[in-house]
């Protein structure tokens, strides 16, 4: 009897198994497109603006520089090669990074807290950056000194998340909903002293409320030094225990029961989605819509599974946040901050992506 059990199940067994190894199979593929993909629209756009450059041309300035050929280099006019190396390639690596890393923050954020609709600005960590930016703007830290603001932000950034675990402590442990709850207050609080800074700003508002709007111009060198380790390490990190958040969306007591230390790999993933989403706000400022819009699409249209979700996300938030960016440096004559712009296509397609899932219900 038992052995005609084992035949009976079998077939299911292999279909599962060719299922999961078709599904794998078309992420690699995807994953491959997306990163050729960024390459290819990364080498494009660095060789559009006011000065337009051949595709040839730009790509022969960029491998002069990145492998130090100072003969081939100097068979382009050194304007070029500055529009090129200091001005377009940090302004396009700052949007590819931090569209990466807030669509990781994302996942890491949805999957933690079991919630879909969560993004990495659940917590209060994106008011937190925005006070302290502010604050240095107000201050008048960023006159002189390149990494005040960008500093300022990234301190409250971390500052919001350890006032928010304390609180979630105190409240009865770190569980999903005391966490959202402890967000929301703190975050309130910020938004009450954000408010007070904006009035007593005077003519310094402007640029306060610029910053808020979250924008890529004028990013150098230093932004990319500075959001770079962050992303890609924190990013890497969170692949390699990816298993671990696969089974923390089942609940923590089957979490618990499978073996999984849930207090640690918590800790770890809130302090990981933190500080890339504080390293993203401390450079971009505030841009929505990113890290809760690509999540949610790939997780329903492709897999739930964060081993393949985390790459996969960082590279379409990577590739969509850049080519947004550069729209509104192409396109229009007067440039428009990116935030606006992933607002406004964001919140309508998110509407619809909503609406058409699977009769209502809940990805998790």
């Amino acid at each position: 009897m038992e052995r005609v059990r084992t035949k009976q199940n079998r077939p299911a067994a292999d279909l599962s198994i060719r299922h999961y190894r078709y599904r794998k199979r078309r992420c690699f593929i995807i994953g491959g497109v997306l990163l050729a993909a960024i390459v290819l629209t990364l080498v494009a756009f660095v060789g559009m603006g006011a000065m337009r450059l051949g595709f040839l041309k730009t790509w022969g300035i960029l491998w002069a520089k990145l492998t130090g050929n100072a003969v081939r280099l100097s068979a382009f006019a050194a304007n070029e090669a500055a529009i090129v190396w200091d001005i377009r390639l940090p302004r396009i690596l700052c949007g590819i990074l931090v569209g990466m890393g807030l669509s990781v923050a994302g996942v890491i954020f949805q999957s933690l807290l079991r919630n879909p609709l969560a993004d990495p600005y659940t917590l209060g960590v994106s008011t937190g950056a925005a006070f302290g930016a502010s604050l240095a703007i107000l201050m008048g830290l960023a006159a002189g000194i390149v990494l005040s603001t960008t500093a300022m932000a990234f301190l409250f950034a971390f500052l919001t998340l350890v006032l928010v675990i304390f609180i979630a402590r105190r409240g009865g442990g770190i569980a999903s909903s005391n966490l959202v709850i402890s967000g929301i207050i703190v975050s309130a609080i910020l938004s009450s002293g954000l408010s007070f800074l904006k009035m007593v700003a005077g003519e310094d508002v402007g640029a306060i409320v610029f910053w808020l709007m979250g924008s890529l111009s004028s990013k150098q060198w230093g932004d990319v030094a500075i959001v770079a380790p962050v992303v890609l390490i924190g990013s890497a990190v969170a692949i390699i225990f990816a298993n671990d958040l696969n089974v923390m969306v089942l609940g923590e007591k089957s979490a618990r029961n499978l073996g999984v230390n849930t207090g640690r790999i918590r800790m770890l993933y809130l302090i990981l989605g933190s500080c890339i989403t504080a390293a993203c706000v401390a450079v971009s400022g505030v841009i929505g819509f990113v890290g809760l819009v690509i999540p949610h699409i790939l997780r329903f249209w492709l897999t739930p599974d964060n081993r393949m979700l985390l790459p996969l996300s960082g590279l379409l938030g990577g590739l969509l946040l850049s080519a947004a960016d550069n729209a509104t440096r192409l396109l229009f004559t007067s440039e428009i901050p990116v935030g606006v712009l992933t607002t406004l296509i964001g919140g309508p397609f998110f509407i619809y992506v909503f609406v058409k899932r699977r009769g209502g219900q809940g990805v998790f």
